[in-house]
């Protein structure tokens, strides 16, 4: 076969492995749903990645957004807790003033009279920033009306976010420091990000009070998720009977928007806040949408190679007939290794683009814009990119579970691989001593598992990753249904990240599924002459099908205790530090839950295998024992 060109070569080689998936119909669509739940969610984390920017993106543009917003008030840090502001003074005035003839500036407007109040409405109370604008529009910086109009004497018109969030609505009365306002308008911009990740001009602080319980009040004179409000600059004037404790903000329009970081770095004389920064803070809800699901990708990514190696295994056992008749009529064992490991690569390739498909439909679910800004993301388009990286991965994925089975399998001699006789088993002088003092089911299930040592550890590992994935969900949820504003975030935000826990904790749910009932099926077709052998000295079929069962319970118990400490703890810890979130506030599974994941883990890995090694152990002895002989 060697003679034959090149794309003779690859055409059989295409040819034998679409003949077998064909044949093993079954095994190819677990081979598909294993590579294709990990490549879902990984394409969902890299459209997160991609798609975040632009909802604010479209607002910047549609509202002529600043590329650096300045303030004379800066935020000093004392003990963890933002201190009390610096008053505007004459001098700080003048260096805000002296920013519009900076190098580099081409536009500007402000600055803009900004004062702290306290707003109530319907029942509510909220700290806000209220910043004077004109009745005109600006050159730099021209909020987004989406309803009613914009400022007027004894009007306020609220930032869309913080409208939403006190369900607010146009011609609605609302009182800032006791003075009466009414709602006319509900804008957007991007001169700050949407409530409640608010830009604070001054000392304020966004999620819970350091140190106190929810809905505590945060230290006097520190502002506690501010929201945005515009109002005339007479009115802020009248919020305040001191002048000099207003605070001043200035739009900075520059002729290269790209150096706006390096604009603010360099000039240090008043407080400034680049665009870039901004959106950051604006797209932090899909940032950490996105880090959720790239943990979740990773963990599917071992659950799938842990899946694929064993499935692999028992494909390879049971095709040891097939690559003795392949390598009888002239295969070399490359052309052997070719072949097996081209049907695992056509999968992933299937796989890759089904994931593709899936992620792209998913991802509007968790890439909403929210109120605060301009447009959504609708359907975020694949990029050569994102889908080249997927694909990689599958084909990774496919290539590490395949290569050394294949390989191993394709070495193996062509009258030892015709016979397909049964691998004599490991005699170990303790397991033997212990088994044989055991019930018939435990004695099997022990000599089971030990005929593929390899096999009980990737079945360990398997249930150690999904109990590990499922505790750290159970504490984001706590921490999402117990913290109000929990990180910031508002009813509809952490709406958005119960959606992405929703999708790994379903795809972490399906895939360990999958992979207790592969290990399963593996394991009745590597053990069918030892089954049929145990029936002919006097097993009971039954006990042959619980045997096969305990021989999967047992390392399912090992892997949900691993799952839950170190394995839960640590994936946990290492997912608060990529975050940088606060994870002592985060509470820690009560002692009954964890128990009940252990159990319910071990009842669903029984139920699971229960069908697979029934109908393992109740194949033909007569038939599976003749075939071993032939």
């Amino acid at each position: 076969m060697d003679r034959f060109p090149l794309a003779g070569r690859l055409l059989l080689v295409g040819r034998l492995a679409v003949r077998d998936l064909r044949r093993r119909r079954a095994e190819a669509a677990l081979l598909l749903l294993a590579i294709m739940t990990a490549t879902t969610t990984l394409t969902l984390g890299l459209v997160l990645r991609d798609a975040a920017g632009d909802p604010y993106r479209s607002t910047r543009a549609a509202t002529s957004g600043p590329d650096v917003v300045a303030s004379t008030v800066r935020v000093a840090e004392s003990a963890g807790v933002p201190g009390p502001g610096k008053p505007a003074r004459s001098t700080e005035l003048t260096e805000l003033a002296e920013l519009a003839g900076a190098p580099g500036v081409v536009g500007h407007s402000g600055p803009y009279p900004v004062t702290a109040a306290r707003l109530q409405a319907s029942g509510r109370t909220s700290d806000v920033q209220a910043v004077g604008r004109d009745a005109g529009p600006a050159s730099v910086d021209r909020p987004e009306v989406l309803r009613g109009g914009w400022v007027r004497d004894g009007g306020v018109v609220l930032e869309a976010a913080f409208a939403g969030a006190l369900d607010v609505r146009v011609g609605d009365p609302v009182t800032l420091d006791g003075r009466s306002f009414e709602v006319v308008g509900v804008a957007v911009t991007a001169a700050m990000p949407p409530y409640p990740k608010a830009s604070c001009i001054f000392p304020c602080m966004n999620g819970a009070v350091p140190g106190g319980e929810a809905g505590a009040e945060p230290p006097p004179g520190l502002l506690r998720n501010p929201g945005l409000v515009w109002l005339t600059r007479t009115d802020v004037r009248n919020l305040t009977p001191d002048p000099d404790s207003l605070a001043y903000v200035m739009n900075l329009k520059l002729a290269d928007p790209d150096g706006a970081q390096a604009f603010s770095d360099a000039n240090h004389g008043v407080a400034m806040q680049s665009w870039q920064s901004i959106l950051e803070d604006a797209t932090e809800l899909a940032g950490d949408s996105q880090i959720l699901l790239l943990i979740g990708a990773w963990l599917l990514g071992l659950l799938a190679t842990a899946s694929l190696s064993v499935l692999v295994g028992g494909r390879m056992a049971a095709q040891t007939r097939r690559v003795g008749l392949l390598k009888a009529v002239g295969g070399t064992p490359g052309l052997v290794a070719a072949v097996l490991l081209a049907e695992y690569v056509l999968v992933a390739v299937a796989a890759a683009a089904a994931g593709l498909a899936a992620g792209s439909l998913a991802a509007p679910l968790l890439t909403e814009s929210g109120a605060g800004l301009v447009g959504g993301t609708g359907t975020p388009s694949i990029t050569v990119p994102t889908a080249g990286l997927v694909t990689a991965v599958a084909l990774g994925v496919a290539v590490v579970a395949t290569a050394v089975p294949a390989v191993r399998a394709a070495r193996t001699g062509t009258v030892g691989a015709l016979a397909d006789s049964a691998r004599p088993p490991r005699r170990v002088g303790w397991l033997v001593a212990l088994s044989a003092r055991l019930p018939v089911p435990l004695l099997l299930a022990l000599r089971v598992a030990a005929r593929r040592p390899r096999r009980v550890v990737l079945g360990v590992a398997s249930i150690a990753i999904t109990v590990s994935g499922i505790y750290v969900l159970l504490v984001l949820n706590a921490f999402l249904a117990g913290q109000p504003l929990s990180g910031g975030y508002g009813d509809a935000q952490v709406e958005v990240l119960r959606r992405a826990l929703l999708v790994v904790t379903a795809t972490l749910l399906s895939l360990a599924a999958v992979n207790a009932v592969v290990i399963t099926w593996a394991t009745v077709l590597d053990n069918r002459h030892s089954s049929a052998l145990a029936r002919a000295l006097g097993a009971t079929p039954r006990e042959v099908s619980t045997a096969l069962a305990i021989a999967q319970v047992l390392p399912a118990l090992a892997g949900a205790v691993l799952g839950v400490f170190p394995g839960g703890y640590a994936l946990f810890a290492a997912v608060n530090a990529t975050t940088g979130g606060d994870g002592g506030r985060a509470p820690l599974p009560p002692l009954w839950q964890l128990l009940a994941v252990v159990l319910t883990t071990v009842l669903a890995v029984a139920a699971l295998t229960a069908v697979p090694a029934r109908l393992g152990g109740r194949r033909p002895v007569a038939e599976t024992l003749r075939a071993g002989l032939t």
